[in-house]
């Protein structure tokens, strides 16, 4: 029986088209191409054309889709003109993918779309053609950092401040901070402008401004704060820019600053009636950047009427068709300025807003989904959404620990081989690390394994500027003919030796036919270079001479570190206030850490040009290996996630400086990363790891903690020494093992095997665990340069050159460190004793083979007594 059809109020029944009736299909045929494929809700997003609309998309959404689609609509509505729309992108690289896909919908109608690009490129177009307005020509000069930094410079010596106490540096930091936030030289609060030059700093930025007028020049900042000026100072300027963008579009709108903020409302503003200048105050945003204003800007805000509370102020005309694009979940950019605050406040700017929600993910399988919605759902400060997908559940996400962040890369590395054995691409593997320092674990690994990889959004580790040049000292002490290094270094950090002193040393190297540094040695001796230029230079040269005589007598690590410390090279980089200067001292000890799994600083180096020889195009299969910052946008089948660790992800400094608002831009990083993974999500945390120079023991990240365990699965690590046995987290494979009795054949049981039988022979038995070997005849205890001179040399029975330490199968090392067998140590308390990777310390507790020592450095730790030596 079918159901009565329901009357209209006139009596006369609904009708809808019936299924598969010829209305419906020639509606179907009627449907624009581009909007065929789209989703509920992503249709929405394309069709709603009117008012104020904020698209929430999350991960893997289709945002870019939604965005295109939605200009196509427009178009082909006759809503608006190409010229008559305004579309703004973070990067050129969205501008240009947008552009293609828009020409491939609409054909040539991309090419009249001048208004579809970055906010700086946008900014810099409308600042030439009113360049006159703001004290500039049109031809004005965009100056680069370095053109920067000169003119800053030059300042500071005019007003007789000293740049080593002062660098010009930070100060351009805090320039480039200021007008981030849209402040000109008279609005910078005056505490923010005591902060450099003993009070100078508001002075200096007002000179610098000054500066660049003369110069007819503007730097990347004033392409929109003068933007901001010139429609605030000229409102007719902004009227005829408001008149002729119909439509606002905007992209990751998560990301934007409070200068790109300030930017886009008045632009979305509905064109003011002549004679009548802009609101200064623009709605949902107090313009005085004093803390206190903010208090207030709070409250007003939350109280829904912004302008009411500023007096003689009146509201300003309606907003014109905005629509912000953009997800409050992936704002990981808060330390170079961006503003999670302007999407959450969204709706308090533009009452009446329209919000969708984009939810239906595409790119990632069930449980990587799940584990991030229920990671994120922890944050705040968010609008609120849940990530799903129609696709099959797919592995769980897993969780493993390794002993320590060589045991980590080393499992990670059999991982990645094992998804190539079966097929995998290694184009669809990527590992995401939470700070550069990380990646040279990895890249070591691969060159061990020959697993092409490739850094994404920087240079490989031993390719980056700081870490090339101190590798250029160590080669100069190595080989003193080694002109290439020498060269890089003789004037850095500076020294007042110019290219002219340099072309010098070049020609007297090349009449005498002697290398670089030694015609540096005889130059000093003439009066041909300038008596400041000759004192650097032969101090560079005792300083080199120095070097090498304590290369006879000190570790090449400690060695490593007296180099920096001396040449002022460290130093250089502390007093740098730039924003990579933290991240360049991290690689720096890094690097000295890299140098302890070698005997000597020729072995050492020999691995290094190892490295560096290897050159793939960027077509080639490698493994994508970079930051969770650079992975934004990106996404690969196989994701690897190392470094879970309470202080390193979250991040202690960021935590300190931010508090609960950066535990929540670090968890909105964790959610990044795991979106990135379209089949298989890994984490890794290490129980050991080497952080400022000094290994700790680590505790797993809160943020494991935080997600839901139906959608995780706990593995074992596959890099040799499993979590399980070593620190009482669970049961390991070889708790029961008596013996190395087995039927393994790798070259690391095998000497295993080899070590055991030559301590039955003759070796120390005392200090063994049952089944043990020798610790003395270890390949590990040669992955430290020992200056006491109690270890016994290891390095003739692996020849010469090459000699990076063996280290696997740390499985042994790992498993048996926790595991007491029962006999009694030869130690007693209070002995002095020395641990290969904790240092020096006192032992405090026995029991049994098992020894609890106070290390100097690395507190207290349970070790067992043959991994220890007495000193």
């Amino acid at each position: 029986m079918t159901e009565p059809k329901r009357l209209s109020p006139h009596g006369v029944p609904d009708h809808q088209p019936a299924a598969g009736g010829i209305a419906a299909r020639a509606r179907a045929a009627a449907t624009p191409q581009y909007l065929s494929g789209l989703n509920p809700e992503q249709r929405e997003a394309v069709e709603t054309l009117d008012g104020p609309v904020l698209v929430l998309a999350g991960a893997g959404t289709g945002k870019t889709r939604v965005l295109t689609c939605r200009i196509a609509h427009i178009l082909s509505q006759g809503r608006a003109r190409p010229g008559e729309i305004l579309s703004v992108t973070f990067t050129n690289k969205a501008a240009r993918e947008m552009k293609l896909r828009l020409g491939q919908m609409l054909g040539q109608a991309v090419e009249g779309m001048p208004w579809l690009g970055t906010f700086h490129s946008i900014g810099g177009r409308i600042l030439r053609t009113h360049a006159e307005l703001v004290q500039l020509k049109s031809n004005f000069t965009v100056l680069d950092v370095d053109d920067q930094i000169r003119l800053l410079k030059q300042l500071l010596a005019a007003d007789n401040i000293d740049d080593k106490r002062w660098p010009a540096r930070m100060l351009a930091g805090l320039i480039d901070g200021w007008k981030n936030r849209g402040l000109t030289p008279s609005q910078v609060p005056p505490g923010e402008a005591a902060v450099f030059g003993n009070g100078r700093g508001g002075k200096l930025y007002a000179a610098y401004q000054e500066r660049l007028k003369i110069l007819n020049a503007a730097d990347f900042g004033d392409l929109l704060l003068e933007n901001i000026r010139l429609f605030r100072e000229h409102p007719d300027v902004l009227r005829q820019y408001q008149h002729r963008f119909k439509f606002i579009l905007v992209d990751e709108y998560q990301d934007t600053n409070v200068a790109q903020y300030l930017w886009l409302r008045l632009l979305a503003q509905a064109p003011s009636k002549p004679g009548v200048p802009p609101s200064s105050v623009i709605p949902g945003r107090i313009e005085d950047a004093n803390p206190e204003s903010r208090a207030a800007q709070d409250s007003t805000r939350d109280s829904g009427s912004a302008l009411s509370a500023q007096p003689g102020m009146t509201a300003p005309n309606p907003p014109k068709n905005i629509c912000c694009v953009g997800d409050d979940d992936q704002s990981i950019y808060g330390w170079r300025g961006a503003e999670v605050d302007n999407i959450l406040r969204f709706e308090h700017d533009f009452p009446g807003a329209k919000v969708i929600r984009l939810e239906r993910n595409y790119r990632s399988t069930g449980h990587i989904l799940a584990a991030a919605s229920h990671l994120i759902a922890h944050n705040e400060g968010r609008l609120g959404k849940t990530l799903r997908t129609e696709d099959v559940d797919g592995e769980k996400v897993t969780v493993t620990g390794s002993w320590d962040s060589e045991e980590e890369a080393r499992a990670i590395g059999e991982e990645i081989e094992e998804l190539q054995r079966a097929g995998n691409k290694l184009n669809d593997i990527a590992i995401l690390v939470r700070a550069s320092f990380q990646m040279r674990e990895f890249e070591d690994r691969f060159v061990t394994l020959g697993l092409p990889y490739r850094v994404i959004g920087g240079p490989r580790f031993y390719e980056r500027a700081e870490v090339r040049d101190a590798l250029a000292y160590l080669r100069t002490i190595n080989s003193p003919a080694d002109d290439l290094a020498f060269e890089r270094i003789v004037n850095v950090p500076k020294r007042g030796l110019g290219d002219a002193t340099v072309q010098m040393l070049h020609d007297h190297a090349r009449k005498r036919r002697i290398p670089l540094f030694e015609a540096a040695r005889a130059v000093v001796e003439t009066d041909e270079l300038k008596p400041k230029a000759r004192g650097s230079l032969r101090d560079l040269i005792a300083s080199f001479d120095r070097w090498r005589a304590q290369r006879e007598v000190t570790s090449h690590t400690e060695l490593a570190e007296i180099v920096l410390d001396e040449s002022g090279y460290t130093e250089m980089w502390q007093k740098d206030r730039s924003a990579d200067a933290a991240g360049r001292l991290e690689n720096l000890k890094e690097l000295v850490r890299s140098m302890e799994e070698f005997e000597n600083l020729q072995g050492f180096l020999e691995h290094i040009s190892l490295v560096m020889d290897r050159d793939g195009g960027a077509e080639d299969d490698a493994v994508s290996l970079m930051t969770l910052h650079s992975a934004k946008g990106l996404e690969f089948d196989n994701v690897f996630l190392p470094g879970w660790e309470e202080g390193l992800f979250p991040s202690q400094r960021t935590l300190d400086e931010q508090g609960r608002a950066g535990l929540e831009e670090e968890r909105r990083l964790a959610h990044v990363g795991l979106t990135r993974a379209r089949r298989r999500a890994k984490l890794y945390f290490a129980t050991n790891r080497r952080i400022h120079g000094t290994w700790s023991t680590t505790i797993p990240s809160r943020f494991l903690d935080e997600l839901p365990a139906p959608n995780v699965e706990i593995t074992e690590s596959k890099g040799g020494s499993g979590w399980g046995g070593s620190g009482g987290y669970g049961p390991s494979r070889f708790d029961n093992v008596e013996s190395f009795g087995s039927s393994y054949s790798t070259p690391g049981w095998q000497r295993a095997q080899a070590q055991r039988a030559r301590s039955q022979n003759g070796g120390r038995g005392g200090g063994q665990a049952g089944g043990g070997f020798n610790e003395s005849q270890s390949p590990f205890s040669g992955s430290r340069s020992d200056t006491s001179g109690s270890r016994s040399d290891t390095s003739s029975s692996r020849g010469e050159g090459f000699s990076r330490n063996k280290r696997a199968p740390l499985t042994i090392e790992g498993e048996l460190i926790a595991k007491s067998t029962g006999t009694t140590s030869e130690f007693s308390l209070d002995d002095r004793v020395f641990h290969q990777k904790f240092g020096y310390g006192n032992v405090v507790k026995i029991d049994g083979n098992k020894l609890t020592i106070a290390f100097e450095k690395a507190g207290e730790k349970k070790v067992v007594d043959s991994f220890v030596e007495r000193v």
